[in-house]
């Protein structure tokens, strides 16, 4: 059987993160250099700042990736690094393209993290292994039978199935987490986005939307991945992550808007008249997430590990405004 990680606490430069200088990378070698003192970041290269000083350069991620460096005396691996999920991806094969990276370059690393006696390997996934929507009422389950349904959920399922099988009868426990959408300090693409439209106080047209999502806030990730390192209960399982309370998109622009300490001018345009423009401008894809429902049910990520998020959306959507009116120009 595999050791218990909590019967031993890991010593300093024990775990290693990839995707180290990512949103979530930076916020968690932060959480984990206050913890155990030290970390191992790896990044494409040692030019990238973050907040910890034992980085590793390993240039481009895939099947043929040498980590033999990186994984010297590493217990944990908390694999980041990823092809992120690309709106207008102009690949010619995008499944191909996310392939080279989000499962050939992960099952790579996993197989030398076996062959160097990790003992855990927690991988950051995405709910769009679930699907990207959910009826009323119907959360997402950590067990539910996937649906991905773009090239990135495809490519992130593919990566967990063949994480499971490597694992499979080996020294090496697994730990899969599927977060929704994660903001907080420093976010970037969509929520900033919308932090930057609601800062400059521009109408938008949802307040009809009538719909419930869920989203993670990096500290309640972070926090989520501290757990899964040592907690023996999370050995070969997945988990979902999320604040614990879901949110209908006027009231994330409302909480948002307030936090940056504005008021949301949001006007009541029919759902009707939403999707025609949408459909006119080629944007369904878009109103459709901001319409539509994808709820994420933590009931097992908090019976198994004991786990509850431990800041509240509103305390978070403060933290994440004052860093975007801090550094915005």
């Amino acid at each position: 059987m595999p050791a218990n990680l909590n019967n031993a606490p890991l010593s300093p430069g024990k775990i290693l993160v990839t995707g180290a200088n990512g949103f979530i990378g930076r916020h968690l070698c932060t959480a984990l250099t206050k913890k155990h003192g030290s970390v191992k970041a790896a990044m494409r290269n040692t030019g990238d700042p973050t907040s910890n000083t034992d980085t590793i350069a390993i240039g481009s991620i895939d099947g043929t990736t040498d980590w033999s460096m990186a994984l010297q005396g590493v217990e944990v691996v908390v694999h980041l690094a990823a092809r992120a999920h690309v709106m207008q991806d102009k690949a010619a094969d995008p499944l191909a393209e996310f392939r080279k990276v989000n499962v050939d370059g992960t099952l790579n690393l996993a197989r030398q993290a076996l062959e160097a006696d990790v003992k855990r390997f927690i991988f950051i996934s995405s709910i769009k292994v679930n699907g990207e929507a959910t009826p009323p009422g119907r959360p997402y389950r950590a067990d539910d039978i996937p649906a991905p349904e773009d090239a990135y959920g495809i490519s992130k399922r593919e990566a967990e199935d063949g994480l499971r099988e490597l694992c499979l009868n080996s020294t090496m426990e697994f730990v899969i987490i599927r977060p929704p959408l994660v903001y907080g300090p420093g976010v970037k693409g969509n929520f900033f986005s919308m932090m930057r439209w609601l800062d400059k106080g521009i109408p938008l047209p949802l307040a009809s939307i009538q719909n419930r999502r869920s989203l993670v806030a990096v500290d309640n990730l972070v926090d989520l991945i501290l757990a899964c390192i040592d907690h023996p209960g999370a050995a070969n399982q997945t988990f979902l992550a999320s604040d614990g309370e879901d949110l209908s998109t006027p009231e994330l622009l409302s909480k948002t808007a307030a936090a940056l300490g504005k008021r949301a001018r949001l006007l009541p345009v029919p759902l009707g008249v939403l999707g025609f423009a949408a459909r006119c401008l080629g944007k369904t894809a878009a109103i459709q997430k901001l319409c539509g429902s994808l709820q994420v049910d933590i009931g097992k990520t908090r019976e198994r590990l004991a786990w509850q998020p431990p800041a509240g959306v509103d305390q978070a959507l403060r933290r994440a405004a004052q860093y975007y009116l801090e550094t915005r120009k």
